[in-house]
């Protein structure tokens, strides 16, 4: 028996997201990165930093509004509004990209009944359970029923990380980087660097060359703009570029912080994206191939 957990009524929920969350891939030029959709739907849904910052209960390394939005990505995706072209990359598909309003409640029972379908099929008998509603905290045992973004092996290696020794996260994330196009990647192995933990150099096109510190902060929970504010002031003036990598998620003032203008400029990582860069490049995680059996086609060829 599922445990409800009650979110934050302030949050949307995933049902009153879908259209926010094709307005805003609109608006992006017709794709975006999840990062991007979040930002431009808290603009255009007018959401206060405190709400926009509130942690989901089942996973900290998000926050309640970015997993009702990986929700609503998936919703989309199984109707056939969007695609994710690249890791973390969505796109509108043609057919939708110029639609203005979706019909929520027909996508919602819609992608129910599919789910429900799928998993009477893969039981090979009569499903007495409805399929799981995304509002709950645990949604259940079948990968099927899980947002595309929040699947059982992403929690599991974000708890991973999180409990990483210090010294071995940093190399991790020197692996990472490596991987990323970093060459001459260092971890500061000394107390008292002022919050830098690497270095390294990232060359563009094989010509230009920035030299880059980099911070890595095993966190589990919201990494707030002091940290950022921190983190600029501990870079020297040969250091062009400042990345921050943690295993939480950001605030939005810690996003806006990094970003001022005037001020160097700090790129950040957080967990959803470090676990991307990890299954990317394969690294200390396999990919598992299975395939679903449509019974139907079978049965009519």
């Amino acid at each position: 028996m599922s445990t409800r957990t009650k979110i934050d009524p302030r949050v949307p929920r995933y049902s009153s997201l879908l259209t926010a969350t094709l307005s805003a891939l609109r608006k992006l030029g017709g794709s975006g990165r999840n990062d991007e959709i979040l930002r431009q739907v808290i603009i255009d849904l007018q959401i206060s930093d405190e709400v926009a910052d509130i942690p989901h209960l089942g996973n900290t390394n998000q926050s309640e509004l970015s997993y009702q939005l990986a929700w609503a990505r998936t919703y989309l995706a199984k109707y056939g509004v969007i695609e994710n072209s690249a890791r973390s990359v969505w796109s509108v598909k043609s057919e939708y990209i110029n639609t203005d309003s979706l019909d929520e409640r027909l996508i919602v029972s819609t992608v129910t009944a599919m789910t429900a379908s799928s998993r009477k099929n893969k039981s090979g008998a009569s499903d007495t359970n409805p399929p799981q509603n995304p509002e709950d905290d645990d949604p259940g045992n079948d990968e099927v029923e899980y947002p595309d973004e929040a699947k059982p092996w992403r929690i599991k290696l974000g708890e991973i990380l999180k409990n990483m020794d210090p010294f071995g996260f940093e190399r991790l994330a020197q692996r990472v980087l490596r991987e990323c196009g970093f060459t001459q990647v260092e971890v500061t192995k000394k107390s008292g660097d002022g919050g830098i933990d690497g270095t390294g150099k990232l060359k563009i096109n094989g010509i230009f060359s920035f030299n880059v510190a980099f911070q890595c902060k095993r966190y589990s929970g919201v990494v707030g703009a002091p940290a950022i504010r921190d983190f600029r002031g501990s870079l020297t003036t040969n250091i062009e570029k400042g990345v921050l990598i943690t295993t939480g998620t950001f605030s939005q003032a810690a996003r806006e912080e990094a970003s001022s203008s005037g001020k160097q400029q700090i790129d950040l990582v957080d967990g959803e994206d470090f676990i991307n860069m990890i299954a990317e490049y394969g690294i200390g995680v396999k990919e598992v191939t299975t395939y679903e059996i449509d019974e139907n086609f079978f049965s009519k060829i």
